[in-house]
């Protein structure tokens, strides 16, 4: 009976604690809002309730903070904006606080307010200010984490204090999506301690399971609210200089619309990408596309829900022509073949219900592009008997004016799960081009205690190709379900495509045909220990198999770690390992006949460490190996890098990495496999890469910074003499002849590349940004490989170096304020009242 009685009062008593884990604070209108300067002497925050006590979440869990550090937070509200205060303390030697751009995090501490206007665990609004005075903002869900493209104009201060530092903020209700009917949001408050990497938050986290919406508090209080006319324009001008000539011009403006209290529609309605930032172009050898990251700031910011379900990839649009001409002996393009299609304008329309409804439309159209096709001519004239030649010229439209569409239903449930449909279409004008059309269902289901989640994927493509009259319909899914609590973890995860199915229109998708099985395992620790501050390790199996034929195509098993010490020391490695032969039917580029390449028994091996960034000198370096266990050939070869890294103060700061790659006995397709009818040709080969990168910045203020990037890439590729043929087994069978004896061309590669950004940036006003930008770049590709690293170096600079210059001024301008400035100039004068506005006289405060 006892024994009952105090479990029943720990019971009681663990439900007790659990009903105290969520914290609110009630916010209350004040008739006259605070002054944004870091000075915490307005009447707004006489009487704010305070939101204290906070708790450590990494990387330990349930420490309080040291009473020098305590840290006191007010909010309060107006007809405008959410004001919020915070008195961070600590001591002023341990405060770190380099000065970063915009977004840049740096080595700086920083306090994060975390909104979630709907309360629906799931769509978060953050706001970070660092020590610096530098600002950052992102907008965070459970499944794309944190989108830091997404920026909004809001004002903050900074003050450093004997005893810590103040922050003030005022966050416009036009920065976020909200309905008035909705009195309690979701509220958070983070610390983050850049000295010793911890982070502490308002309302306790449990890293052990769950999201992190989960933990959220609650505000409460506002009511009344009408929220304002959420219309943004951003009219920006650019002027491009090319090689120095002539420059041009272009004036463009971006809107930022919000039809309804919780949709809003985003708008470039001339865009301009010329300052995007360039790409890392590397030698491509294998049978897949070569892609790149998206530079353009329209289509990386706010596409969270168009990224359910991994059909969008931004790059397609205003892409490379998808048409290749099939040219007679005696034609050729005139000047080069476009790399890109101009985009004319593209819309994103999103947004989500107070009952979690998320709807989200985008719309892209693309000019009409064409080439000219020279023809050349030869015929003797029967007159005169002498041979005349005839050029025409003809136009080839290579992509038709075309419209890209994503359409997206996302309905959240239970905090933590979601189930979506997605469709996205490409329609191109005209029968001679492809149309093509994505659907899928896609789910993530936790349950309430986010114990257990499973994620499904259906999706189905249909293309409408040229000259065919029947649609091309591809099918796939996904299917993973794990455990995600505890420090044991599992899960289970199964793939699956037909032979049609293709996304790539707007999508990506690099292989299709497939049946794949995955298991992964893992143990992490959430308490640190003597030595270290975190530590996870796992294990992991896939077995593969294709579709059609239903045949193995694979299997591979490996090992992983990472962690980080005490000293703030980060550390990993992994071991993977094909055992056996593996069967490659990508390879030979020869999906028709379905042939394959076989290799077996390969391993590789690596590791990697980052020292403390927070010293003067830092270092990033990582070195792994890799090897075929085959008597019948010799692979291997092994790959470093190294990257230093200065913080010379905290305004100035640059690194330097530098990577090698050296591979003896690489087998694979070669360049000239089509010379030879019926025969798959292919080579061994040695690769040796090697890579300098150069980066630095100098931020004078959070206002005003400037940065450099400078890479350079090249790469040998050295072949055998003797060229393979590729058996139908799988097998290579090397030929007594060399490539030239056989009449095939000359496969090896001389690759280089160079590029250089230099950029300016000032913040002119809130929003509102001048940017100059200096860009070089060169780039040169042969079968120069007798030329070491060096020479290769002289023959790229002896080649003509594009210089690019381009000045942009974007200002940014708030519907409200012009409403209200006219408004003012209907009203008696404020006799005293200054004209500064002060506001954006707050906003620089630092």
């Amino acid at each position: 009976m006892k024994n009952q009685l105090l479990t029943l009062l720990a019971i009681v008593f663990v439900l007790q604690i659990s009903a105290q884990e969520k914290k609110s604070l009630s916010i209350d209108r004040v008739t006259k809002a605070p002054k944004i300067d870091g000075v915490l002497d307005d009447a707004a925050w006489q009487d704010a309730e305070i939101a204290t006590d906070f708790i450590q979440f990494r990387p330990e869990m349930g420490v309080t903070l040291k009473e020098h550090q305590k840290t006191l937070v007010k909010m309060c509200y107006d007809d405008d904006a959410i004001y919020v205060s915070a008195y961070l303390k600590d001591k002023p030697e341990d405060i770190q606080k380099q000065i970063t751009s915009r977004d840049n995090f740096g080595q700086s501490d920083f306090f994060l307010v975390v909104l979630n206007p709907n309360n629906d665990a799931q769509n978060d609004v953050e706001f970070f200010v660092f020590a610096s005075g530098t600002q950052a903002d992102a907008i965070a869900t459970p499944g794309n984490g944190e989108d830091f493209g997404w920026s909004a104009v809001w004002d903050s201060a900074v003050k450093i204090v004997d005893d810590g530092w103040i922050v003030e903020m005022k966050l416009p209700y036009r920065t976020l999506r909200f309905s008035k009917d909705v009195e309690t949001w979701g509220l958070q408050f983070h610390r983050r301690f850049r000295i010793d990497n911890t982070q502490y938050t308002w309302n306790a986290i449990d890293r052990t399971k769950g999201n992190i919406g989960l933990y959220h508090g609650e505000l409460n209080g506002i009511k009344n609210i009408d929220p304002p006319v959420r219309l943004n324009l951003y009219p920006f001008t650019t002027t491009v200089f090319d090689n120095f000539d002539n420059p041009t011009y272009k004036i463009g403006l971006d809107v930022k619309y919000g039809l309804t209290e919780n949709f809003t529609l985003d708008a470039t309605l001339i865009p301009d990408f010329s300052q995007a930032a360039f790409d890392n172009l590397t030698l491509n050898l294998g049978p897949f596309e070569q892609t790149f990251g998206e530079q353009r700031q329209f289509f990386k910011e706010g596409v969270d829900l168009f990224n359910k379900g991994n059909l969008f990839f931004s790059r397609r649009v205003g892409s490379r022509p998808s048409r290749n001409l099939n040219l007679e002996e005696n034609e050729e393009v005139v000047g080069e073949f476009p790399n890109e299609v101009k985009v004319l304008n593209a819309i994103k329309l999103s947004g989500r219900t107070k009952k979690g409804l998320g709807i989200g439309i985008f719309n892209a159209i693309t000019e009409k592009t064409e080439v000219t096709v020279r023809k050349t001519e030869e015929f003797t004239n029967p007159d005169s008997n002498l041979t005349e030649t005839i050029i025409t010229n003809r136009r080839e439209v290579v992509e038709p004016f075309t419209n890209y569409n994503i359409a997206v239903v996302d309905q959240l449930f239970n905090g933590n799960s979601s189930i979506s449909l997605v469709n996205t279409n490409v329609t191109r004008e005209g029968s001679g081009f492809r149309d093509a059309n994505v659907t899928a269902l896609v789910t993530d289901v936790s349950n309430k205690r986010n114990t257990y989640n499973i994620r499904a994927d259906v999706k189905m493509s249909n293309r409408n190709l040229p000259g065919t009259e029947n649609l091309e319909t591809g099918f796939s899914s996904f299917f993973f379900i794990r455990k995600a609590h505890g420090k044991f973890r599992y899960s289970f995860d199964h793939s699956f495509s037909n032979e049609n199915y293709n996304i790539n229109d707007l999508g990506l998708n690099f292989r299709n045909n497939l049946n794949d099985f995955g298991i992964d395992a893992s143990y992490t620790i959430f308490e640190p220990t003597e030595k270290l501050n975190n530590f996870s390790t796992g294990t992991f199996v896939n077995y593969r198999r294709l579709f059609k034929p239903s045949t193995f195509t694979g299997t591979n098993f490996g090992f992983w770690l990472n962690g980080q010490t005490k000293k703030l020391m980060w550390f990993g490695g992994n071991i993977n390992f094909e055992p056996g032969k593996q069967f490659d039917f990508f390879e030979p580029r020869d999906f028709e006949n379905k042939r394959f390449f076989v290799f077996k028994n390969i391993g590789n091996i690596n590791g990697w460490i980052e020292t403390n960034s927070n010293k003067t000198l830092s270092l990033n370096a990582n070195l792994g190996t890799f090897h075929a266990f085959d008597s019948e050939r010799d692979l291997f070869g092994y790959f470093l890098g190294v990257g230093p890294s200065i913080l010379a103060s905290d305004k100035l700061r640059f690194g330097y990495n530098f990577n090698y790659n050296n591979n003896k006995g690489s087998r694979g397709f070669a360049n000239s496999s089509n010379n030879i009818e019926g025969e798959i040709v292919f080579g061994e080969r040695d690769i040796t890469t090697i890579e300098n990168n150069l980066s630095g910045s100098y931020t004078f203020n959070p206002f005003h910074s400037v940065s450099l990037s400078l890479r350079h890439f090249w790469t040998k590729v050295v072949y055998d003499s003797r060229p393979y043929f590729l058996q139908e087994d799988g097998s290579l069978e090397i030929q007594p002849n060399t490539y030239e004896e056989l009449g095939l061309d000359d496969s090896n590669v001389n690759f280089n590349t160079w590029n250089l950004d230099l950029n300016y940036t000032w913040q002119v006003g809130p929003g509102s940004f001048l940017t100059a930008l200096y860009r070089n770049q060169l780039f040169e590709s042969g079968t120069n490989v007798d030329d070491d690293f060096f020479r290769s170096l002289d023959n790229l600079f002896s080649q003509d170096m594009n210089h690019i210059f381009s000045l942009r001024l974007q200002y940014f301008i708030d519907y409200n304020q012009i409403s209200n400035l006219f408004k003012r100039k209907n009203r008696a004068p404020n006799i005293g009242q200054g004209s500064v506005n002060k506001s954006n006289r707050a906003y620089y405060s630092i």
